[in-house]
């Protein structure tokens, strides 16, 4: 059944443990991602990005999610991620599909993130859908050299306090040193737990971790077995995540390893069956695959039997 966020981070929040936030992109990954949450049961999280609407459509994917929604007992958010146009946010607001929105105004002056993120919240609270923001700079955090340059694009805990009181956001995305992508990191992934400690003590509100892919390392070598040139790959440890967790994050994005398991299950199946062309069977490995991966996300999370 859909749900909003509040609903399954509140309780999330309380009894310390993380949901899973799975991109998908076609019926495929979100048959797999449901079947993942069946088996565990689990609550979930569907998240768009623009670049799968781009893709497949907003009503196209709405109809999907809403349809996987009414044949399941467990709490499905349906979640728009990273939106960084305004006017998209708007339009999945007014959509009815959506029980909740990012709005990512994390790249903007922060005077300007606080207004923006203000207006969508109170557009989206009178519709009852949730409001999840973000604060600080997460992308690339790696590439930044200097210990200066880093806090300056990490989330200052001090301001995250003032932020949350000004936009009434339902949860809140910060930069502790993760990365979109398959390419993290060069070497060891770190995060900074004694900022998301200071954050999580400071506010008190369900705490978000975007960039959180792990690039399993199985699903990794069936990649590359099989033609993948991702020998350099890098993710968020499990055990950095499961710290993460303990100190507060509700809410962990994933996304690369999803895609990576459809590449695996279908690379994997085309090498060993050259003459297959019946696109079912072709995509029936990679919806396998991605429902093993979402599967031990939700165990390592603690989300499981939490449905």
């Amino acid at each position: 059944m859909l749900q909003t966020l509040s609903y399954v981070l509140k309780k999330a929040n309380k009894n310390n443990y993380a949901v899973g936030a799975f991109n998908i992109n076609n019926l495929e990954i979100l048959q797999a991602v449901i079947n993942a949450a069946e088996l565990e049961q689990s609550p979930v999280i569907i998240q768009t990005s623009e670049g799968a609407l781009n893709y497949a459509g907003m009503d196209e994917l709405g109809t999907l999610v809403h349809l996987a929604a009414k044949k399941t007992k467990l709490p499905v958010v349906f979640h728009l991620d990273h939106g960084k146009n305004y006017d998209l946010v708007v339009k999945a607001i007014k959509s009815g599909y959506y029980t909740s929105v990012m709005f990512d105004g994390s790249s903007l002056p922060y005077k300007e993130n606080i207004r923006l993120t203000k207006k969508i919240v109170n557009l989206a609270h009178k519709k009852n859908i949730s409001v999840e923001a973000e604060l600080g700079a997460i992308a690339g955090i790696e590439d930044f050299v200097s210990v200066k340059e880093k806090d300056a694009h990490l989330t200052n805990p001090e301001q995250a306090i003032e932020f949350v009181e000004k936009t009434g956001c339902d949860a809140l995305a910060i930069a502790i040193g993760t990365s979109h992508g398959a390419y993290k990191y060069k070497s060891a992934s770190k995060l900074d737990f004694k900022r998301l400690q200071q954050i999580k003590e400071s506010v008190k509100l369900p705490i978000v971790l975007h960039g959180a892919s792990g690039i399993p390392a199985n699903i990794k070598k069936i990649c590359i077995k099989y033609g993948c040139d991702i020998k350099k790959a890098k993710g968020v440890s499990d055990a950095n995540i499961k710290k993460a967790v303990k100190l507060g994050v509700n809410k962990i994005n994933i996304d690369s390893d999803l895609r990576l398991a459809f590449d695996a299950g279908v690379r994997k199946f085309l090498k060993e069956n050259p003459s297959e062309i019946d696109p079912r069977k072709i995509l029936n490995p990679a919806k396998e695959l991605i429902t093993k991966v979402v599967r031990q996300k939700m165990q390592m999370l603690g989300c499981s039997n939490k449905g």
